[in-house]
C-alpha cells in the first residue's frame, strides 16, 4: 500500500466507504433495471405470433392498410440518399410516399437526387402547423408519383421532419434517415398496431440494426454479417441490447419513452396536435415520444406507443472514434436535455409507468450511471492502494460492473439467436459473442465518458445541429 499522511488517510477513510457503497449500489440497481428488462423481452419475445412471410401479409393487410408517408431528412448525404431513396421506393406496401427533405445541404445531396431520378421543380399546396426554416423548391417526377424532394434552408433535423409532416398527405408517417435501409416488408409489418388498434395507437417503432458488414444489392441487405470494424461490432452488440431488450421490454409495459429517429411510424395528426419535432433540442426523437405521453395523459385520452422487434431498418454505423464520439455526445445531450424539459413526468403517478419506468431509466443510464462508474473506476482502485478501502469494495464494484455487463450482453445474443436468428453462420454467432465481452474492456467506458462529456455540455447550455457524420455508403455485392 502507499503511504500517506495520518491527518489525510483518516480523512480518506472516511469518505472512502460511503463513496465506494454508493457507487456499486449505483450499479447494482442500473443492472437489476437491466435485468428487468431481459426477463420482460423474454416474456414479450416468448409470446410473439410466428413471423408471416410478405405474402401473407400482403394478403391479409394490403386492403386495409393506411396510406403513409415516408420522411427521409438529409443533410450532406451524398453517399447513401440515392441507394436510400431507392429502397424505399421499392417497398411492398399498397399505398405510400416518399418525401425527401434536403435541409440546406453542402454537398451533392440534391443534384444527385435530380440527377438519378429526372426530378423538376412542382408546386403542391401543405399545411403550415408544424414550424420549419423557408422551403426553397420543390422536386418531383411525373415517373415517379410516390416521391417529392422538398428543397429547404437548413434548420436542423426537426425542423427538415417539421416540414415533411406540413408537406405529407397520408394519414401516418414513418421518419426514417438517410443512411437507412428497410426491409422490403418492413411497413406491413410495423403497420399492424394501426391496423389492429386504430383508435388508439398512435406511435409504433421497430428495430434498427447495423448494415456495416452486410453486403446489399438495389437497395436491399442480400447477405447479413457481423462488421469487420471493431467499433461497428461494438454498436452491433449495443443496438441488439438497446432494442431487443430495452426497448421491447418498455414496450411491454407501456412504458416505452424512446422510439429511434431511424424508423418510427407516427400518426399525422397526433404530432401535428403536440407541435411536431422540437427544434430546441438534438434528440428530437426521444423528445416527441416523451411529448406525446405527457400531451395524451394531461388529456386524459388512451393511447399506445409500441415497439414491434419484427419489422428492421438497416442503418450505418460510425467507424470512427471521432465521429462515433460526437453521435454518442449529441444523443446524450438530447437524452438529458428532454429528461429536463419534462422533469415533472419523473416518478409522478399522474403519468403512471411513463414517469416511473420510462423516465426513471433515462435518469439512470444517462445521468446517475456513467458518473458513478466513471468514479468508480478512479476512486475504489485509488482508496484501495491507499488502504483507505477494503479489497472486498474492489471485487464488488468488478462484480457489478464487468460480470453482469458481460451476462447481460450475451443474454441479449441469446435471446436473439432464439427469437430472430438474424446470423445463421456459427463463425458470425461467435465473433459477435466475442464482442458481447471485449465491449466491457474500453468501449463501455468511453460511452460512459462521452455521456458524462455531454452532461457537461448540457450544463453549459451548449447546443448543436446535425453534426457531421462520415459516411463510407453500403456495401454494395
Amino acid at each position: 500500500m502507499i503511504q500517506i499522511p495520518e491527518q489525510l488517510h483518516a480523512w480518506m477513510s472516511a469518505v472512502a466507504e460511503p463513496v465506494a457503497m454508493a457507487v456499486i449500489a449505483i450499479g447494482l440497481l442500473q443492472n437489476v433495471m437491466y435485468l428487468t428488462q431481459l426477463m420482460l423481452a423474454g416474456l414479450s419475445a416468448a409470446r410473439r405470433a410466428p413471423v408471416q412471410r410478405i405474402n401473407s401479409l400482403w394478403n391479409l393487410y394490403s386492403d386495409v392498410s393506411p396510406p403513409i408517408a415516408l420522411l427521409v431528412p438529409a443533410h450532406n448525404e451524398q453517399e447513401t440518399v440515392v441507394e436510400n431513396v431507392n429502397s424505399l421506393l421499392s417497398l411492398q406496401y399498397p399505398t405510400f410516399e416518399v418525401l425527401v427533405i434536403n435541409d440546406g445541404s453542402k454537398d451533392e445531396t440534391l443534384q444527385r437526387l435530380i440527377e438519378t431520378f429526372g426530378l423538376e421543380p412542382v408546386e403542391r399546396a401543405h399545411d403550415l402547423v408544424t414550424p420549419h426554416q423557408p422551403i426553397r423548391g420543390l422536386y418531383a417526377s411525373p415517373h415517379l408519383p410516390r416521391l417529392l424532394v422538398i428543397d429547404k434552408e437548413n434548420g436542423g433535423k426537426a425542423d427538415a421532419l417539421n416540414a415533411g409532416i406540413n408537406l405529407a398527405r397520408a394519414p401516418l408517417f414513418c421518419a426514417v434517415d438517410a443512411d437507412s435501409l428497410l426491409e422490403a416488408g418492413a411497413l406491413l409489418r410495423a403497420v399492424q398496431p394501426f391496423i389492429d388498434n386504430p383508435l388508439s395507437t398512435v406511435v409504433v417503432g421497430g428495430t434498427v440494426r447495423i448494415v456495416n458488414g452486410c453486403r446489399v444489392r438495389a437497395g436491399r441487405v442480400v447477405d447479413i454479417g457481423p462488421p469487420r470494424n471493431l467499433l461497428a461490432l461494438f454498436q452491433t452488440v449495443e443496438y441488439l441490447r438497446a432494442f431487443l431488450m430495452g426497448r421491447l421490454a418498455w414496450s411491454e409495459i407501456g412504458s416505452l419513452v424512446n422510439v429511434s429517429g431511424a424508423f418510427g411510424i407516427f400518426r399525422r395528426r397526433t404530432a401535428m396536435e403536440v407541435g411536431g419535432y422540437s427544434r430546441a433540442t438534438v434528440g428530437e426523437d426521444i423528445e416527441i415520444i416523451v411529448r406525446i405521453h405527457r400531451y395524451m395523459s394531461e388529456h386524459k385520452r388512451a393511447y399506445t406507443i409500441k415497439f414491434i422487434p419484427d419489422p428492421v431498418c438497416w442503418t450505418e454505423a460510425p467507424e470512427s472514434l471521432r465521429v462515433l464520439a460526437r453521435q454518442r455526445i449529441r444523443w446524450q445531450r438530447g437524452a438529458l436535455e428532454t429528461l429536463f424539459t419534462h422533469r415533472r413526468m419523473l416518478f409522478n403517478p399522474r403519468y403512471g409507468r411513463v414517469g416511473f419506468a420510462g423516465l426513471g431509466d433515462v435518469l439512470l443510464a444517462d445521468f446517475l450511471g456513467p458518473i458513478a462508474e466513471l468514479l468508480g473506476y478512479i476512486l475504489i482502485p485509488l482508496f484501495w492502494l491507499l488502504g483507505a478501502l477494503d479489497g472486498a469494495y474492489m471485487l464488488a464494484f468488478i462484480a457489478v460492473t464487468f460480470s453482469l455487463g458481460i451476462f447481460i450482453s450475451v443474454s441479449t445474443l441469446i435471446l436473439e439467436e432464439i427469437q430472430f436468428h438474424q446470423f445463421p453462420k456459427v463463425r458470425d454467432l461467435l465473433v459477435l459473442a466475442g464482442a458481447a465481452v471485449m465491449e466491457n474492456f474500453g468501449y463501455r467506458q468511453a460511452n460512459n465518458f462521452w455521456k458524462v462529456v455531454g452532461l457537461l455540455r448540457f450544463l453549459r447550455g451548449q447546443k448543436g445541429g446535425w453534426g457531421q457524420m462520415t459516411r463510407t455508403g453500403f456495401r454494395q455485392s
